[in-house]
């Protein structure tokens, strides 16, 4: 369950969403929603996570980049265990590992297979802390000194943050009448996308408004007709379908968790 949240400072402002604790109280076996974004999950409590996707399963790491989910997932986390989690704005994540975003989509990375001996001495410093408040200061330290050192386009980032806005604000996606809109062709886009997203601009805009019907599933009392209707979908199966794509689950039994 989330526990704290910790907002970035002025300068990681416009690249990180926000911080935030994770503790479970008891062994459980949790679902995995696809966020839209890449995050960055320290394990302070050393307790093993195994990561389920499909028939494979995999210890995740202590220092794990957790790309883009677009297929069903399931996480076995053991009682005791606590992470801090960074959540990376949807087109930041590019400005803090070297790798196209796509590299991390459907993939738990080790941080420690990107920064090798650097990643190891940011994990040593954060685990000396002893304070929730200190460990996020050392992670705060570390990420701004990635951004200060990363040699991305500016022009580019800024394209993509309004790619994105304009995508999470409308309610039918068309790659054509984007690409009109921006005066770039469809091919640029999607690329830009695999890039700095790691999914391209229709799954953005099905996580997207997935999440949005999730939200009103937990929210409100409104029927699966109801919400399909409201976030987009063309009827209820297509609602019950998607959602189980990224879920495994139907509508109905993620209500009832």
């Amino acid at each position: 369950m989330r526990d704290r949240v910790f907002f970035p400072s002025d300068i990681l402002k416009p690249f990180v969403k926000n911080y935030w604790t994770c503790r479970h109280d008891a062994d459980v076996m949790e679902v995995m929603y696809p966020s839209g974004c890449i995050e960055l999950c320290i394990d302070i409590s050393s307790n093993d996570t195994i990561r389920h996707r499909g028939n494979n399963s995999m210890k995740v790491p202590d220092l794990e980049v957790l790309g883009h989910w677009t297929i069903p997932t399931m996480a076995a986390l053991k009682k005791g265990n606590t992470c801090i989690i960074t959540r990376f704005q949807p087109y930041a994540s590019s400005l803090f590992f070297p790798n196209p975003a796509s590299d991390f989509t459907n993939e738990s990375i080790d941080l420690c297979n990107i920064f090798y001996k650097e990643s190891d001495d940011f994990y040593n410093r954060l685990m000396e802390q002893r304070s929730i408040e200190h460990k996020v200061a050392v992670l705060e330290t570390f990420l701004i000194q990635r951004l200060i050192n990363n040699k991305k386009n500016n022009r580019q980032l800024k394209l993509v943050e309004h790619l994105c806005s304009y995508v999470s604000n409308t309610d039918s996606f068309d790659i054509q009448n984007l690409s009109a809109y921006y005066g770039f062709s469809e091919r640029y886009i999607q690329k830009l996308f695999m890039d700095w997203i790691g999914i391209t601009p229709q799954k953005f805009f099905s996580v997207h408004r997935f999440n949005r019907s999730l939200e009103l599933l937990r929210s409100s009392q409104a029927s699966l007709t109801s919400i399909a209707f409201e976030c987009g979908y063309y009827d209820q199966a297509h609602f019950i379908k998607e959602f189980k794509s990224y879920t495994g689950l139907t509508p109905s039994q993620v209500k009832k968790l």
